[in-house]
């Protein structure tokens, strides 16, 4: 037995556990030794007892025919962002160093439920709130194709393990790209799935014992492969006994060719310019597509790219005050109350999305859903499955920088997830595979979007991809 296994998708470890090659005792064993060996600090909080223990049950549920889920006995890490049931869970900040939740996420739940065995947990930005990965507590998550590099923001650790070997997958989450930027940046597949499928509460923040969560949080999995991400999809639509839901849900199953899918391309936009070699990947991209059969169209996109991004911070900024307490709130308000009325900065916008009123909000929702309309029709009326898009402007970004330079261009650092963002408060699911390198040898990834509940449409345009592009078991050039 050697390390190789540990660099095979998650459904081929699968498939060795249930034709009895490795036990789930000893495939853990194997990635705890990745884990031990490995330098770019991407797992943080292990608890490697509870882990073994767990394997061992899903290794005699196996002898008895008793095995009890999709991914019964598979390792797996989760983000430090969800709780985990006596495993310490920090969201990246000191003020958690010594949280140790007594409940799982329902997210977590339900993939322990599918048998997972939860190894640790992955590196994130303090409370999810930066697009790169690190903080005080844990220090920086170095990107595996090359240290110099960042792994992006907030699901950093996530991409990086999974990019590493480290794990097969990963559960991540998703507000404002930060699941979607590091698989961009990390090489990997990351999915956001169709928002309210997977449940998010137990996700910090909001803090310990909420209820609820933002209302554009979306856990969602990350991965090697388009497949393993299909498991991971099912295991976490399927509700725990915990939740006690008398419901379930069976998402629609894609199974047409390639060629018969119908693929719409948005290849740039003036509110955010992608790089010469983003754009080059593209366009080889359509060409494969186009060389494979698949009817591609171009596209200016089904919404106005600036007015989408406005309403976005509106509804972002407004959920990130629901924590805040009395004191901070009325500062806020003062400030905001005193700023004039033709200051047009950055800071003055989000003064004013934090402290707007409940009419001003309602109205953003309402604005909301009719731009979720206009992606409707967009994918009706083309008629289009498929949405192609860049990722991001560029690939990974120098470690710790705080700006952005597209082609010599400056451009406002927050452009990394303007793409990303397109999709955030419209709900819709968005997939991020890796499509090629640059000239540095860093990923470059593009995102995949489609209606409401077509996540498996994605999926299956992704494993097409896989064969054509020959994008499956990519190894960085430097894992640490």
């Amino acid at each position: 037995m050697t390390n190789d296994l540990t660099h095979q998708p998650a459904h081929v470890q699968l498939q060795a556990l249930d034709r009895g090659e490795v036990s789930s005792r000893e495939l853990l064993d194997l990635h705890l030794a990745q884990m031990d060996a490995s330098l770019i600090n991407a797992v943080v909080t292990r608890d490697d007892g509870a882990a073994r223990a767990a394997a061992h049950a899903a290794d005699e549920r196996r002898a008895h025919n008793e095995s009890t889920g999709t991914l019964d006995g598979l390792p797996l890490t989760i983000k430090d962002s969800f709780e985990t049931a006596g495993l310490r869970t920090t969201s990246g900040t000191e003020d958690l160093a010594g949280h140790v939740p007594a409940r799982d996420a329902h997210a977590v739940a339900r993939l322990r439920h599918q048998g997972a065995v939860i190894m640790g947990k992955t590196n994130l930005s303090a409370y999810c709130q930066d697009l790169h990965t690190d903080n005080a507590l844990f220090g920086a998550t170095l990107n595996p194709y090359n240290p110099k590099r960042t792994t992006g923001g907030s699901s950093g650790g996530p991409a990086a393990a999974v990019a590493a070997h480290l794990t097969p997958a990963d559960l991540g989450s998703d507000l404002a790209g930060s699941l979607r930027l590091p698989a961009h940046y990390c090489g990997v597949y990351g999915l956001r799935p169709t928002h309210g499928l997977v449940p998010a509460r137990g996700h910090i923040p909001r803090p310990p014992g909420w209820m609820t969560s933002s209302d554009m949080v979306t856990p969602g999995p990350l991965a090697r492969h388009p497949r393993d991400l299909d498991l991971l999809l099912a295991a976490l639509t399927t509700p725990s006994p915990d939740e006690n839901n008398p419901w379930g849900v069976t998402l629609p199953v894609e199974q047409r060719p390639l060629g018969q899918l119908r693929v719409a391309v948005w290849a740039g936009d003036p509110s955010c310019p992608v790089d010469r070699e983003t754009s080059g990947a593209l366009a080889a991209l359509e060409g494969t597509l186009a060389s494979a059969g698949t009817t591609v169209h171009r596209t200016e996109g089904p919404v106005l790219f600036g007015d989408s991004l406005r309403l976005f911070e509106q509804l972002l900024h407004a959920t990130a005050t629901a924590t805040t307490d009395d004191d901070a709130g009325a500062a806020e308000l003062a400030a905001a109350r005193d700023l004039a009325p033709d200051d047009t900065s950055p800071r003055a916008a989000i003064l004013r999305h934090r402290t707007q009123t409940h009419r001003s909000w309602l109205r953003a929702n309402e604005e909301r859903l009719r731009l979720r309309q206009s992606w409707h029709r967009f994918f009706t009326d083309g008629p289009y499955d498929v949405l192609v898009t860049p990722a991001a402007p560029t690939a990974a970004i120098p470690a710790g920088s705080r700006s952005l330079t597209v082609d010599g261009a400056d451009r406002s650092f927050f452009d990394q997830t303007g793409w990303a963002n397109l999709t955030s408060h419209v709900g819709l699911p968005s997939l991020v595979v890796p499509i090629g390198r640059n000239v540095d040898g860093l990923p470059i990834g593009a995102q995949l979007v489609g209606p409401a509940y077509a996540d498996r449409t994605l999926l299956v345009m992704a494993e097409h991809l896989v064969s054509l592009l020959g994008a499956e078991g990519v190894t960085p050039s430097w894992s640490g």
